[in-house]
């Protein structure tokens, strides 16, 4: 059963940015001028179209250092030092890091345009684009499109919400949409087209998510949301978990809409806190504490339970042919599971060092490969999770990779 939640008033017309233009589904090897390839397709001045995905592991040490591992040519690329992250996000070009000042921004300099029925490759200069300042943990929420759009930054001391204008990142500039004072709670801004969701709080835990136009403006739009945490853009929408399940956001002609999918009737596992899922596509992923695991099927608007084959620590859909899910058990394996729940291939330990001293390694999965962060190992892999979980490459690093995005995807 889900319910929506419809908009209460606009405030005038609001152009969807992710309307897709008509453009050739064949990309040229390469341009001086991307930006002659006009509007909607993800370039910017000063960047290259390619022909194949630019991928790459651009990585951030303790200290604040950061890598950039080429996938194509094995090479690395120091690309300059940051404040020390204890936390990072990422929509596969930029990587957003917690520091001390606030939200340092990386701009790895490569990324793929989603046009649903094709792509387009670019690869420009990367840079440290600068800092967002803010005080206390925060959450960050993009979508899938590193050119247009907004970027939400939520900090959860002082309780600002920032929605970055992804445009000008693109072309190596902080830039604040909007900065609203709120009251200080585990919070989030999730970009939603041309609109944000901002969480509001009553003494001090979030209660609902309102939405704004990307100027800060109230849209008119509202919804229960209680314990705001988690959040994953898909192809159908942007997912918020709540208390009693997830919000689906999208925006239909100039309407925000919110849908509300609650939990199964009767269920007893934990609520899912963090979704993962390879980039845009419509299933998510999340742990049920240590029960089980939440699967969501954003098409279907559908929560799916299934037990955990043993004790997990992170996981994310792949959402193949196969309904894939990959897992890192706590014992520093990486599973591949069927649409079940079982076990249908799994590598050696391969972090067990990690997660003993409390480092906290990446899964990530793209659509032919799954990459692992190993920090106190100082290694990087990529997995064939097709294969029988393969280790297909492996590469050593010289400093510790505590956080890391695949890039360039």
């Amino acid at each position: 059963m889900r319910s929506r939640i419809t908009p209460l008033a606009l405030l005038g017309a609001v152009t969807l940015t992710l309307t897709l233009v008509s453009c050739s589904s064949s990309a040229p090897e390469s341009t001086d001028d991307a930006g002659a390839t006009g509007d909607g397709h993800g370039a910017v001045a000063g960047a290259a179209e390619v022909a194949e995905p630019q991928l790459a592991l651009t990585a951030i040490s303790p200290d604040g250092g950061v890598s950039h591992l080429d996938l194509l040519d094995e090479s690395t690329t120091d690309l300059g030092q940051i404040g020390a992250p204890s936390a990072m996000t990422t929509d596969g070009r930029y990587l957003f890091a917690e520091t001390a000042e606030g939200i340092d921004i990386v701009d790895s300099g490569v990324w793929t345009w989603d046009h649903v029925d094709h792509f387009h490759y670019y690869r420009a200069d990367p840079r440290l684009v600068g800092v967002v300042d803010g005080a206390g943990p925060t959450a960050v929420a993009t979508t899938n499109l590193s050119t247009t759009g907004g970027t939400g930054i939520f900090f959860e001391d002082s309780g600002d919400a920032v929605l970055l204008d992804t445009e000008a990142l693109s072309k190596g500039e902080v830039k604040e949409r909007f900065r609203l004072e709120g009251d200080p709670h585990h919070g989030l801004v999730v970009p939603v087209g041309s609109f944000a969701l901002v969480s509001v709080a009553d003494d001090g835990v979030g209660t609902k998510v309102v939405g704004h136009t990307s100027d800060g403006e109230p849209a008119g739009v509202e919804a229960e949301c209680l314990n705001p945490a988690g959040t994953v853009a898909t192809r159908v929408g942007a997912v918020i978990g709540c208390e009693g399940g997830a919000l689906l956001a999208s925006v239909e002609g100039d309407q925000l809409i919110i849908e509300e999918i609650p939990y199964p009737r009767g269920t007893t596992a934990p609520r899912a806190m963090h979704f993962d899922n390879r980039e845009g596509r419509p299933t998510v992923a999340a742990l049920a504490g240590d029960k089980g695991i939440w699967m969501l099927d954003t098409r279907e608007r559908a929560w799916t339970f299934l037990p955990a084959p043993t004790s997990l620590v992170h996981v994310t859909a792949v959402d193949d042919e196969d309904d894939s899910t990959l897992a890192l058990a706590a014992d520093g394996r990486v599973l591949v599971l069927d649409n079940a729940g079982a076990v249908i291939a799994e590598t050696e330990p391969l972090v067990s060092d990690s997660l003993a001293a409390g480092a906290s390694p990446t899964l990530i999965a793209d659509q032919q490969r799954a990459y692992l962060s190993a920090p106190a190992e100082k290694r990087l892999y990529e997995i064939d999770y097709s294969d029988g979980a393969r280790i297909a490459r492996t590469f050593d690093t010289t400093a510790e990779p505590m956080f890391v995005a695949e890039t360039g995807r």
